[in-house]
């Protein structure tokens, strides 16, 4: 109940505006107070991915920056020339890191746009993908192939644009995406394929080359989906781990998403989307010359922005710069490894695939969602997966605090144990995007929408404190 209600009880509940307003210093403890219970549930490390700085001075000092801005909107570049400068050097910046020089070759300008987040950057890749081809006649009955472990997100933009979605099976053991059935199933119509740098369920990096080579030869884009390990892969192929080139140096890639508000440890609601042709890029800018308002343009789908998010992103990756990405990604790489020998000294347990920074286990003995429902009991808060059952670790900053793989460690022995014991009743955890809630059924689909309800109207209805 206190999910669906929260704090009912303990504050206010608002319905409607209130006559008479509630004073700054009043409202600002209530905040300080919820802020603090919320962070406790990640400060001690427990928790997969999420808050990928956990730094609480770095963002102090993003929260400055973005003040200094908050208020201004990136539309107004006239009054905001500042805008402009933040986006246009966050972009740069990112070409850089992914080798941007690379695609400058048959005459290609490498660009790239500022996105509201992972989602977005994808939305708007598969949006000019689509307009591109269709404003050079090339597809009338657009498709996109994407492996079967690529983001959810490209289902939905795919949705949203009446693009067909061709999903490709992934190597049982590798758990990279069938090379060859992408080369099967590319035909006319395909705008693209997608490749992941790296899957969010494992950790993965898909065969980028072999996909690229598999774009050149059907002359259709690639757009590798760097999201979730865009800001903390080259830094960890800078020190010697096994990173394969995921990006503009591959032939064949065409466009890059990355996140700078997960490992670019930025505020939550950027990316960078990156393109090497121009050309794809502003096919999918929106125009309207003839409203009676004005002649009306947008270089994406959001009109408004603040420019304290870009004012921040800026900030977070000229703070750090290099040297400091670097440092980080070394700690994270290194506490990474250190928590998947945690998992593999139980032959109970199976780690899944060649993972990166983030690693996905199962169990072939074991109820793995046992381990999970046991953990929770500890404080950890994974990533449920399915199809094989699994729960997943996205490494970040916090699991790298000291204590944390010790605590790990002694855990999940007592969780096999559990498991074990356990055998046979039914676990209360299942799989899950963004954490792990009760078993799913056939009737999922339903169960997921009535909890979005909950969430959006509860408020509407929560008795009054």
């Amino acid at each position: 109940m206190s999910s669906v209600y929260p704090y009912q009880g303990r504050f206010a509940v608002h319905r409607r505006l209130p006559e008479q307003g509630t004073s700054r210093e009043e409202l600002l403890a209530e905040l300080a107070t919820m802020a603090a219970e919320e962070d406790a549930a990640w400060e001690t490390g427990k928790c997969s991915g999420t808050m990928y700085c956990g730094d609480h001075d770095h963002y102090r000092f993003l929260t400055e920056a973005f003040g200094h801005f908050a208020h201004a909107n990136a539309l107004q570049r006239d009054m905001c020339p500042s805008a402009t400068r933040f986006e246009g050097e966050v972009i740069a910046m990112t070409l850089d890191l992914f080798h941007g020089e690379a695609a400058g070759d048959a005459g290609n300008r490498p660009v790239g746009m500022v996105t509201s987040g992972g989602t977005g950057s994808i939305a708007h890749a598969v949006l000019a993908y689509r307009e591109h081809a269709a404003a050079g006649g090339r597809s009338t009955r657009p498709n996109l192939v994407k492996p079967e472990t690529a983001h959810p997100a490209f289902d939905k933009a795919c949705h949203l644009f009446g693009v067909e979605l061709r999903r490709a099976p992934v190597d049982p053991t590798t758990l990279q995406v069938d090379v060859d059935w992408v080369a099967d199933h590319v035909d006319a119509d395909t705008l693209a394929v997608v490749g992941s740098a790296c899957n969010y369920g494992y950790g993965i990096v898909d065969p980028i080359a072999e996909l690229g080579q598999v774009a050149l030869d059907a002359g259709v884009g690639l757009h590798v989906d760097a999201c979730l390990g865009g800001f903390i892969l080259p830094f960890g192929e800078e020190l010697g781990y096994p990173v394969p080139p995921f990006d503009f140096r591959v032939p064949g890639v065409t466009s890059l998403s990355a996140d700078t508000h997960k490992y670019g440890y930025a505020l939550k609601g950027t990316s960078v989307l990156l393109f090497r042709d121009k050309a794809v890029r502003d096919a999918q800018y929106f125009t309207l010359s003839d409203w009676s308002g004005g002649k009306y343009a947008s270089p994406g789908m959001e009109g408004s922005r603040s420019v304290g998010l870009l004012a921040a992103t800026w900030a977070s990756l000229v703070n750090l710069g290099r040297e400091g990405y670097r440092r980080h990604a070394e700690a994270i790489f290194s506490t990474a490894e250190r928590l998947v020998a945690c998992v593999r000294r139980h032959p109970e347990l199976r780690v899944l695939g060649a993972p990166t920074f983030l690693f996905s286990f199962t169990s072939d003995e074991l109820d793995i969602y046992h381990v999970n429902d046991f953990m929770r009991t500890r404080g950890w808060r994974f990533n449920g997966q399915q199809y094989p059952n699994a729960i997943h670790l996205a490494v970040t900053r916090p699991q790298t605090r000291p204590g944390v793989v010790e605590a790990f460690d002694a855990d999940l022995a007592d969780a096999v144990v559990y498991a074990r014991d356990h055998a046979g009743e039914t676990p209360a955890s299942g799989a899950i995007y963004g954490g792990v809630a009760g078993g799913m059924t056939a009737e999922a689909d339903e169960f997921i929408r009535a909890v979005m309800t909950d969430m959006l109207d509860a408020q509407q209805a929560v008795p009054e404190a």
